[in-house]
């Protein structure tokens, strides 16, 4: 990996709280969360379904459902503030710095057009990014399709599509999964984005295509420098490709720390249950543990630490207040009342 370039955080996201609407009433559905990315830096965020990750990665480019609200807080993309802005600035934000990477690729390619021509559109409709002259905005309309068609080529061959120049001319539905999200990566990185957030993205894809796909994320990493917010319930994945790990549950972040140091030492019960919950072998047996009882709902959250009623060291305070955040040694943070902190 490349030197860290000075300059602000790649992504900042302080003390941000989010409402959704649900059968006429607002509910809490993030819970002043914090979360920074430096420039070359990967951040896996983790936690079980519901927990709030998807929410928080959705924030981050302005692509909040219709029914969330923004309460408090703020989101900060290369210094750029995002929270307020009009749907044109935050389409305009989107294009030139945040790419979002989603789960199911079939959902994000148009079929009836080739891949090919969907990455080809992206350097159309921003002719600065065929070159860094500026000189692409005064070529004729056929040298930017020429232009655009060669630079499509080229970003599937970085993705490691065989035979691109083939492939190019292909219709999604001829690929496989793993091919297509192969694409939809390729789409991301044409605009040089100074984030990518990859939701869930090996979800849909079965183990070896799982681990073809991870080892290009990682090779992209080393490559590009890429910056990345890696969305995911899958410690594995976060130990293969983050630098930094952030544990959501019940829309807050209860534990974050170095990759390394989180799993060598977790400190959050929560933390310790996840990493307690991945299988192992023991013989010829997988053996796994799973958490007892559920993520609540967002509409009933128990009162004071919302795990309290699955926590294996539960006590006195964990049922009556929110526990403080705590800083238990440099850049590891826990909110737990086992660690004290302020609220």
């Amino acid at each position: 990996m490349s030197p860290r370039a000075p300059g602000p955080p790649v992504l900042e996201v302080e003390e941000l709280s989010l409402e959704l609407g649900i059968r006429g009433r607002w509910v809490q559905a993030l819970d002043r969360v914090n979360l920074r990315i430096e420039r070359g830096e990967a951040l896996g965020l983790v936690g079980e379904s519901g927990s709030g990750k998807s929410l928080t990665a959705l924030s981050v480019p302005g692509l909040l459902p219709a029914n969330a609200r923004v309460t408090n807080g703020a989101i900060r993309v290369m210094g750029e503030h995002v929270l307020g802005r009009s749907e044109r600035e935050l389409a305009s934000l989107r294009a030139r710095s945040v790419a979002f990477v989603f789960q199911n690729p079939t959902t994000y390619l148009n079929p009836v057009l080739t891949v090919g021509r969907q990455i080809a559109e992206i350097f159309e409709r921003s002719p600065e990014l065929l070159d860094t002259t500026g000189r692409a905005a005064a070529l004729s309309r056929l040298e930017r399709r020429r232009r655009a068609r060669h630079k499509s080529i080229e970003y599937l061959r970085l993705v490691r599509i065989p035979d691109p120049d083939r492939i190019v001319d292909q219709y999604p539905f001829a690929l496989s999964g793993g091919m297509q999200q192969r694409v939809v990566i390729a789409m991301a990185l044409a605009r040089r984005p100074h984030l990518v957030i990859a939701d869930e993205i090996t979800t849909a894809l079965d183990v070896t295509v799982q681990a073809q796909i991870l080892g290009l994320l990682a090779e992209l990493r080393r490559q590009i420098d890429m910056t990345l917010l890696l969305i995911t319930h899958d410690l594995g994945i976060v130990a293969q490709l983050a630098d930094r790990v952030a544990v959501m549950y019940s829309g807050r972040v209860v534990e974050s720390a170095d990759v390394r140091r989180l799993f060598r030492a977790p400190r959050h019960p929560y933390s310790r249950a996840l990493l307690l919950a991945v299988p192992t072998l023991h013989g010829d047996r997988t053996v796994f543990r799973p958490i007892p009882g559920s993520m609540p709902a967002i509409t009933d959250p128990p009162g004071g630490c919302r795990f309290h009623p699955r926590c294996p060291e539960v006590f006195g305070p964990c049922a009556a207040a929110r526990p403080g955040v705590a800083t238990v040694e440099d850049g590891h943070t826990v909110a737990c009342h086992l660690y004290g902190g302020e609220g």
